[in-house]
């Protein structure tokens, strides 16, 4: 069996996920993946290792290598390390990442880069996978190239030894040009898991999905426009190229619960976790006004926890309790909810190093499970559609299929990943669907604590901690009826509505879940920090800086000028840097926030330059259109903003929205930099990317 050496290095668990599928499907190709976390350094020594590399690597922050990763990038960054380190070494490498942030996958790119200079070669072109757009679109045809790309690096380095039928198919690319390119290989590997899927079904199920397919081409010949639960043609009558079916591994049994009180602390393990009370609650914007932002107070003066302005933090949220209880009603569980959930891996699983999931705790009832530590809102991936189908009748079975299917992937990315369609969802829409308790536990990611930033500084608030955000709101994908909140900041706003709204009851079941029982009164919340540590002041406080923050995006510069405020209080004689700040809003009247705040701040010179954009306010009499966006003003401003940057060695932040704002900033700075120096753009982008490696521009930014 020929080996390779497979790494994952993950934040979230998709590298794992994907590692894990690559090592699954090795066998079946005539390979043994040596499968290994990154950071598991004493499993693994590439300083000797023989066989071909895969790395998995997903990318954090923007544009960090996973936590888990940090050691091996600073081990292999070594100067002191020669050049011809790794120069037995060949590997391929799969990075993951979303093109809506800067540094689209960095976290593979960053050891990719070095793996090179210390003289590793490839055997197999690098993917980067984007996450805005959809993973499995080049992860998918990134694999099934691996395969052709491991034969042709045995082949070459160890002679041509007796394939079988699938492996003399896939060595046919070993006459192409080294690297093998996996879009190259992508049709020549279709065909071969078509083979190898149609060699795997029983007659019957051909015969019944045929059937299937007929009454569902019949049924649906009229309709013109596709849906999440139904096709039409070419795809509804179309021969369907499915995944293989995932191993099941896990053997659930639910038990009587003892009724021990269950700690919402074991939801973390590995971060220190505090309790913190909530001592105020702040409605920043008005009751008309298209999003309500809240600022929130929390008590940390009895606690270790500690923070500089710039930093963020983690809060550890629940689902919603009516989610929990209809998913519970749907699965049939509801009077087994308080039972505890028993995991054993199944003595017969055909999963190569089945492991029990780490982030769901033993001894816990199924209730607490669903509520606390699953992502029940997550997209469901392929293999999750793939195993749902196998539970699933008729022309649900069939669109399932579909939806995981190549000739799918248009459907599902329109109906399920752009829709973000959840589990729920999922089996509302597909009634048939009846799925095992253990598919839910086997394919569902951890439930992630939600990160917000600091919103004030520890000088001007000692023992607290201040953090804002918007209540996110959306229709549901299958009903486009009833309203949903986001599952931490819906969460929130029920947990502090009794501080906003005295005189009125929230019922748990309104929006999330009654506290843990440790938790003395709702409004008590669990945080844990982040270590990025890269968004702070300048250490010289004489530099000058440019912030830039619409709406939720001004929390961490609010941080900041607390801070400023109170160090220029304490050294009434030292010199302090210019303080610009580019802020936006739609409506002066209705969602300005901090407004009082900002022009205490800007009265009293610490924040020296305030520029305030609305997007959605209409001129006023002869007036002229105002500026309608942050970088519209940036642009007004080009000569001081390009003296900042490029003749006073100042700093530039942005926080808020990497989806459009963060990219138009860029591109508006890009432009103020050629104008205001007179070079081309590409010029311009090589003087912003050198910032950039300065660390004199730095982003906050999230999707």
């Amino acid at each position: 069996m020929r080996r390779f050496l497979l790494l994952y290095a993950t934040q979230q668990g998709q590298a794992k996920a994907i590692a894990e599928e690559i090592c699954e499907k090795a066998f079946v190709h005539g390979f043994s993946a040596d499968l290994h976390c990154i950071s598991e350094s004493d499993k693994y020594d590439l300083k000797t290792e023989t066989a071909p590399l895969v790395v998995v690597i997903s990318t954090t922050g923007t544009g960090d290598p996973p936590d888990t990763a940090r050691k091996f990038v600073k081990k292999i960054q070594d100067k002191a390390l020669p050049v011809d380190f790794f120069a037995h070494l060949r590997y391929g490498l799969l990075g993951l990442g979303d093109s809506e942030y800067t540094y689209f996958c960095n976290g593979g790119k960053i050891i990719d880069k070095r793996l090179q200079e210390l003289g590793a070669q490839h055997f197999y072109a690098t993917g980067h996978a984007d996450d805005c757009v959809g993973l499995e679109l080049v992860v998918e045809p990134w694999i099934d190239g691996l395969w052709a790309a491991l034969t042709k690096h045995f082949t070459s380095t160890r002679g041509k030894e007796k394939l079988n039928g699938a492996l003399q198919r896939a060595s046919t690319a070993s006459q192409r040009m080294d690297p093998v390119k996996p879009e190259l290989l992508h049709i020549e590997s279709r065909v071969e898991l078509l083979r190898l899927a149609d060699s795997g079904r029983r007659d019957s199920e051909v015969q019944e999905q045929n059937a299937v397919n007929r009454d569902q081409s019949s049924a649906l010949i009229a309709e013109s426009e596709p849906s999440l639960t139904h096709s039409v043609p070419p795809l509804s009558q179309a021969s369907l190229n499915i995944p293989a079916l995932p191993p099941e591994y896990l053997q659930v049994h639910l038990h009587e619960f003892l009724g021990q009180e269950e700690s919402r602390a074991s939801v973390t393990p590995v971060d220190p976790v505090f309790q913190v009370p909530i001592s105020k609650a702040v409605q920043l914007t008005t009751n008309d006004a298209i999003k309500t932002t809240l600022l929130v107070e929390l008590d940390i003066s009895k606690t270790d926890f500690s923070y500089q302005p710039g930093d963020a933090f983690n809060v550890i949220c629940p689902n919603s309790d009516s989610e929990v209880q209809h998913l519970l009603q749907r699965l049939r569980l509801t009077d087994r909810r308080e039972h505890c959930v028993v995991l054993k891996i199944k003595g017969d699983t055909k999963k190569k190093g089945a492991a029990l999931p780490q982030h769901i705790p033993e001894g816990r009832s199924l209730q607490f499970i669903l509520t606390w530590c699953l992502e029940i809102r997550a997209v469901p991936k392929k293999a999750m559609l793939r195993a749902l189908a196998e539970h699933a009748a008729g022309p649900d079975r069939r669109r399932l299929h579909e939806l995981c299917s190549r000739q799918g992937a248009a459907d599902y990315g329109r109906f399920v990943r752009d829709a973000h369609t959840g589990l729920l969802d999922l089996l509302l829409a597909f009634p048939s669907c009846q799925p095992p308790l253990a598919l839910l536990l086997e394919h569902l990611p951890k439930l992630q604590p939600r990160p917000y930033s600091c919103a004030s500084s520890n000088l001007s608030h000692p023992g607290k901690l201040h953090f804002v955000f918007n209540v996110v709101e959306f229709l549901s994908p299958t009903t486009m009826e009833v309203l949903r909140r986001g599952v931490c900041t819906g969460w929130l706003a029920m947990v502090v509505a009794s501080i906003l709204h005295p005189d009125t009851q929230v019922s748990p079941a309104e929006g999330g879940p009654a506290p843990a029982p440790e938790v003395p009164g709702v409004c008590s919340i669990s945080i844990s920090p982040r270590t990025t540590g890269f968004f702070h002041l300048p250490s010289d406080p004489a530099a000058p800086v440019i912030m830039v923050g619409p709406g939720t995006g001004i929390a961490p510069f609010i941080g900041f000028l607390q801070h400023r405020e109170k160090l220029q209080e304490q050294h009434p004689e030292g010199h302090f840097g210019a303080m610009w700040l580019f802020f936006g809003c739609r409506h002066k009247e209705r969602d300005y926030l901090f407004r009082e705040e900002l022009r205490h701040f800007h009265k009293r010179g610490i924040l020296t330059h305030l520029k305030v954009s609305f997007s959605r306010d209409a001129p006023v009499g002869e007036e002229e259109a105002p500026v309608k966006y942050v970088q519209d003003n940036m642009w007004l401003h080009s000569k001081q903003v390009a003296r900042v940057l490029l003749q006073e060695s100042g700093y530039i932040y942005v926080c808020g929205d990497a989806k459009n704002m963060a990219k138009d900033v860029n591109d508006t700075l890009v432009e103020i930099i050629s104008k205001e120096t007179g070079v081309e753009k590409l010029e311009a982008m090589k003087t912003l990317a050198t910032l950039k490696e300065e660390k004199r521009y730095l982003q906050d930014i999230w999707s």
